[in-house]
């Protein structure tokens, strides 16, 4: 629907939202719906987590912004958490996961000007990938669809194919700064990056003095069933970009960096109006309090092997439905063998909530405070749906 006061750029679905609980929706006609969209991958602890609506509410009445001229007590802290959690050393705040990522880019390209080599500033990046919305962000995923009608495109790109460690060694060359990848591939169709693909990447980089990008706007925070995806793999970049659950439905980004690579940037180099504000740093320690604490994660992992077990499952029972299940956590893709448009409305109709995907994939990303309860009713409503296409 394009209601003519709105751009039309969203093919939305005819349905309002009132209020959610948990990882449970209920529109404005009453109907509930079970959400394993979750906001694309966005709500991490499900709508209403009482931490999340108390710690909003009791910032909300002392300060909301202030600005970046001054000291945010709650930067400092959210900040610490990320650090002392990962590779890192230093933390910058943002909005969304296109602005994290145009830092990230901006960080490569000036880490090898201070360094005295300006002619550095190419970054290797992948075919399938999805890094925003910016024209920076664009480029650097190279998507055809996307770019239409927005060039020229912004240089400084070179493609390979995902999962290929000899294309990449193949493309880096004397002005090469960096390799960009998705730990797992989120819009390309939930497609996992092979733990021994990424630890190629980390030595590559360090055997040609390059930077290792991650973009882990969609697969940090958790959502792997670890607090970050590369962590399975048993490396770690130089410098990440998050947004998505690290807010749970509020708008916040961040990138890490270590030392090293951060050192090149300095006063004015960069910046961001609302970054890190008082509001957002205060839901973000929330989430951080929660998603952190003992034993959340190890649940995660016991969960999303109960949902992956069922729905290889249905893809054993149902060959003309799916075609295969991919993924990693609670971050899962059905790629379906009637169009992923399709099935996905026939969950909708059904009751339950997901995301599309590209390679004609159906997105399973639900909060990851799911039990067993839900698996179970969204596992019976995906077969009826499987059965349908008998």
């Amino acid at each position: 629907m394009f209601p003519d006061n709105l751009l039309a750029v969203f093919d939305r679905t005819d349905v309002i939202f009132e209020h959610g609980e948990g990882a449970w929706l209920t529109a404005a006609d009453g109907r509930r719906f079970l959400d394993f969209g979750a906001g694309v991958a966005v709500n991490a602890l499900g709508h209403a987590h009482p931490r999340l609506v108390a710690a909003l509410g009791e910032q909300a009445g002392k300060l909301w912004h202030c600005s970046n001229l001054y000291r945010v007590p709650g930067q400092e802290r959210v900040a610490q958490r990320l650090v002392d959690a990962s590779f890192a050393d230093t933390a910058f705040f943002c909005n969304t996961g296109a602005e994290a990522m145009e830092l990230v880019i901006k960080i490569a390209r000036r880490y090898h000007h201070c360094a005295g080599h300006p002619e550095r500033n190419r970054i290797i990046a992948c075919t399938g990938s999805f890094h925003g919305r910016t024209i920076a962000t664009l480029a650097a995923a190279g998507t055809a669809k996307y770019l239409e009608g927005f060039g020229p495109v912004a240089q400084g790109f070179d493609h390979v194919p995902y999962g290929d460690l000899e294309a990449v060694q193949g493309a880096i060359g004397s002005n090469t700064a960096a390799i960009l990848v998705e730990p797992v591939q989120g819009e390309g169709g939930i497609r996992p990056g092979d733990p021994a693909y990424l630890r190629g990447l980390r030595a590559l980089a360090d055997e040609f003095g390059l930077l290792l990008l991650m973009d882990e706007v969609q697969t940090g925070i958790g959502r792997t069933g670890k607090l970050f995806a590369h962590e399975w793999s048993g490396i770690a970049p130089d410098v990440m970009g998050l947004a998505k659950g690290l807010g749970g439905g509020f708008p916040v980004g961040a990138v890490l960096a270590t030392e090293k690579a951060a050192a090149c940037m300095t006063p004015g180099t960069h910046g961001c109006t609302f970054g890190g504000n008082p509001l957002a740093m205060a839901v973000a320690e929330a989430v951080l309090d929660e998603i952190m604490a003992p034993g959340f994660l190890d649940r995660v992992q016991a969960v999303a092997a109960m949902l992956r077990g069922k729905l290889d499952d249905l893809a054993r029972r149902y060959p003309q439905a799916i075609a295969e299940v991919r993924g990693q956590g609670l971050m899962l893709g059905l790629k379906t063998v009637p169009l992923n448009t399709e099935f996905n409305a026939k969950l909708f109709a059904a009751g339950l909530l997901a995301v599309g995907a590209g390679d004609n994939v159906v997105r399973l990303v639900p909060p990851l405070i799911i039990g067993e309860a839900e698996v179970v009713r969204a596992v019976e409503i995906i077969e009826g749906v499987c059965a349908s296409f008998s």
